[in-house]
């Protein structure tokens, strides 16, 4: 454990350099004195991992978090800021009016619908830009440009252009920096416009009336996915409180649809709505399209995502009719009054059916098999979701394990974050009957290595550390007595796989990389050919693998955050990273 603190004091010391510093623009060896709004100066320090650096300066600039605590208590001035740093950085919010927009938000499932929603327009032919947030592996994933993340020169380019401009009307602003994701939305506008793209998917980053992407005034259609319980902090501790909040991307005017909603949330979307001035529609279910292919295929797995996939086809649908059909009447007109009312279906095209069987979001039920080990990704990260998760994993296991060739070892690799209650989702994962439970912190390696694109200053490596051991605390308590075990092993279709009676084997480790390295016991061809030296381990910890190095296969569920499931991905998928 001594050792596992000295490693993370190293990043305490840079991490609190980067905190401290009034001088950002030095961590990169540029001067901004010079920048100009109408070009962005060249050098050859401005490379990606430059500008990534400086951008992670913004995520505990002192002047942005003076800015949270003035706005707290008046969530309106949030929208205000945002425009005044939209000016700032050269733009204006008429000039996002020529984005095309489509605006979604939800709780669960909105960056899936996002992405059923941008495969089926990209499969049009038409250029869209995608941004969306959290990352997995690199900042440049969450904007997008026909469905692949901007490339880094193309990043830095623009960045640059931006955060120049911000900076050299920082002074005579009252020294303020937009934040980490205010400053991420309006460079994905930025990139938008300059890259003339037809249309611009816009996933919400957390509720939807204060968000800052909602300086949107026009957007073409707006969506909401399945509302639940999360940033309570943020948006309020009842799901009325936050269907208001996500309502509030409403517009008069314009079309919205969501999914079939919890009665208490469905009764506050449609007040919203009334008194905003827009028509909302429930999606029909996703059984109820024609098409002339047969059963829908989705390329995302689990039941939960066929919700996803209707609201998809309805944004997509209505976008094209309201954008590429003007002189026509696009949409039956309704009632706005009639509020909630349901979507009419319609026939599906071969393109829509075949942009939705090949649309891929990365760590969302997500499959990896690595020889002998098969990764099982989710970012679930709420009670519902972690539901959806659990259920899909208990299936597609399951039948994986059908076909294994022996004995099949489950372990969990588990982790969540903020105000989350780790204990009740923990209490969701025990029927899926794990032989080991592992807990990290959303640390990818060691500080010596570790990229810029996954460094997070606004948690200690401390507290880290203590939720992780929390969360070992929860499990043995809730794991403590297996349900449904009457001996050492069960018997699953034709494989014998082996179950402790006794609670199962816990383990923290200090980044996701040593967690892997253990797991895999070194038969995992990706680790092993990565080049990554193998962490130290003491005997002790090593001797509780024995069960692992003597079966044949491994089954491991990534989940609890998608900053987990990024890191790991990091590792899982060498080709995220280049």
């Amino acid at each position: 454990m001594a050792c596992m603190w000295r490693v993370w004091q190293r990043h305490c010391v840079l991490a609190a350099r980067l905190r401290n510093t009034d001088r950002p623009h030095e961590l990169a060896g540029v001067s901004f004195r010079s920048f100009s709004t109408k070009a962005a100066p060249h050098t050859t320090r401005m490379e990606y991992q430059d500008a990534v650096c400086t951008l992670n300066t913004l995520q505990t600039n002192a002047s942005a978090l003076e800015q949270v605590r003035q706005e707290r208590g008046h969530p309106q001035l949030q929208l205000q800021a945002m425009v005044g740093f939209l000016e700032r950085s050269g733009l204006t919010v008429d000039k996002l009016d020529h984005l095309n927009i489509i605006h979604v938000t939800g709780t669960k499932g909105k960056g899936s619908t996002c992405a059923f929603t941008e495969h089926i327009l990209r499969s049009y032919g038409f250029r869209t830009g995608f941004y969306s947030s959290p990352h997995l592996v690199q900042v440049r994933e969450r904007i997008r440009i026909n469905g692949q993340p901007i490339g880094k020169e193309l990043f830095a380019k623009y960045f640059w252009q931006v955060y120049g401009r911000l900076y050299e009307t920082k002074e005579v602003n009252g020294g303020t920096m937009p934040a980490y994701f205010r400053f991420l939305t309006i460079l994905a506008f930025h990139v938008f416009l300059q890259e003339k793209v037809d249309l611009a998917i816009i996933e919400v980053g957390i509720g939807g009336a204060y968000d800052c992407t909602n300086i949107i005034r026009r957007p073409w259609v707006c969506g909401i996915s399945s509302l639940g319980i999360d940033h309570t902090q943020i948006l309020g501790d009842s799901l009325e409180k936050i269907a208001w909040q996500k309502g509030g991307i409403f517009k008069p005017g314009v079309p919205a649809f969501t999914v079939k909603q919890p009665e208490e949330a469905m009764a506050v979307l449609k007040d919203r709505a009334k008194d905003i001035g827009c028509s909302l529609q429930v999606c029909p279910s996703l059984m109820d399209y024609d098409t002339d292919s047969g059963p829908l295929r989705l390329g995302l797995a689990g039941q939960h995502q066929q919700p996803n996939a209707s609201l998809a086809l309805q944004l997509s649908h209505t976008w094209m009719q309201r954008r590429c059909l003007p002189g026509k009447r696009a949409f039956q007109t309704h009632d706005w009054n009639s509020a909630g009312c349901q979507a009419t279906t319609f026939k599906l095209s071969p393109i829509m059916v075949k942009g939705l069987a090949e649309t891929e979001w990365p760590g969302r039920n997500q499959t990896l098999k690595h020889g002998q080990i098969t990764y099982f990704l989710d970012g679930a990260h709420t009670m519902r979701s972690m539901l959806a998760c659990v259920q899909w994993f208990k299936e597609t296991a399951s039948h994986h394990e059908l076909t294994a060739s022996g004995p099949v070892a489950r372990v969990l690799l588990f982790n969540s974050t903020g105000e989350r209650d780790s204990a009740a989702m923990l209490k969701l994962l025990v029927p899926c009957q794990f032989d080991f439970a592992v807990f990290c912190p959303n640390i990818t390696e060691t500080i010596a290595s570790c990229s810029a694109d996954q460094q997070n200053f606004n948690v200690s490596v401390e507290n880290m550390l203590t939720r992780c051991l929390d969360n070992q605390s929860s499990w043995r308590l809730h794991n403590s007595s297996p349900p449904g075990l009457t001996g050492p092993q069960i018997l699953i279709g034709d494989t014998l796989r082996m179950v402790n009676e006794k609670k199962a084997e816990t383990q923290v480790f200090p980044c996701i990389l040593s967690s892997l390295q253990w797991i895999a016991q070194g038969r995992d061809p990706v680790l092993v050919d990565s080049g990554k030296p193998q962490l130290p381990m003491k005997t002790s910890v090593m001797a509780k693998a024995a069960l692992l190095r003597e079966i044949n296969e491994i089954h491991v569920l990534i989940t609890g955050s998608l900053h987990l499931v990024g890191g790991a991905l990091k590792h899982l998928d060498p080709a995220m990273s280049k």
